[in-house]
């Protein structure tokens, strides 16, 4: 299965179009994700006949949240909940990098009856089988996982490793890096599904441009360019996983 990561209502509608499974929606790109607005996550149940889970996180950074944070948190669940999503998308973890266990069960049973993804807090933990036992155990359906390592690619070792030991008892999905050159050989090492942007670059249709003055406090792109879901880059995954469905 193939799980879009879309930043607007523009790359859903082209991640379904394209014959993705099931989008991931977000807020926040260029903070690796964050909890999306509920205008957006409104209208993307409404446009969307594919699974929607939602990512629930109040900020960019790590994933060792405050008291306050973690409130955020349960009010998101709720308005994703709400809203109609199928799932939510989140990750918590202790200061030593072990799995948030408390909180954890805590969102879990919140989100009932959604699905939970337990996203990649998971890459950045201390124990990755330690940390795969507690999240099997706290009720999660997948890990969304890179191997951690900052591709998927380079990753590729321990995802397979996570895939045996993960027996079936939850799902596996690869995300990092995902492309069509690579698609085939993740499918290979085992994983359960596979998640991307599949982005391309949409250029702004402001025409006049004010020099030397940007709205970010950090300036980590073109702010005249904007990452939409390309069609091309995630129809070509989905055309892979098909393949390889009947071939086996």
């Amino acid at each position: 299965m193939l799980e879009i990561c879309c930043f607007s209502l523009e790359s859903c509608l082209t991640a379904q179009k394209a014959g993705a499974y099931r989008v991931e929606l977000c807020g926040g790109m260029f903070e690796g994700g964050t909890s999306p607005s509920a205008g957006l996550i409104k209208l993307a149940r409404q446009n969307l006949t594919i699974k929607l889970y939602v990512m629930i996180r109040p900020r960019g950074g790590d994933f060792c949240y405050s008291d306050t944070e973690f409130d955020v948190m349960k009010e998101d669940i709720q308005t994703a909940k709400g809203l109609g999503a199928d799932g939510v998308v989140f990750g918590l973890l202790n200061p030593d990098g072990s799995v948030d266990i408390p909180r954890t069960k805590e969102l879990v049973d919140l989100a009932h009856p959604m699905k939970v993804t337990f996203h990649r807090a998971f890459d950045v933990c201390a124990e990755p089988f330690q940390a795969l036992e507690t999240i099997i155990e706290l009720g999660c359906e997948r890990i969304l996982t890179s191997g951690q390592k900052n591709t998927v690619t380079d990753g590729i070792d321990l995802l397979k490793t996570l895939a045996e030991k993960a027996d079936n008892r939850i799902e596996i999905m690869a995300g990092g890096g995902v492309t069509a050159r690579n698609a085939a050989q993740l499918l290979e090492a085992g994983v359960h599904a596979l998640h991307m942007t599949g982005k391309g670059i949409v250029n702004s249709q402001m025409e006049y441009r004010k020099p030397d003055v940007s709205m970010a406090s950090a300036v980590l792109t073109n702010e005249f360019e904007m990452y939409e879901a390309n069609f091309d880059n995630c129809k070509a995954v989905v055309d892979i996983i098909t393949t390889k469905k009947y071939h086996l």
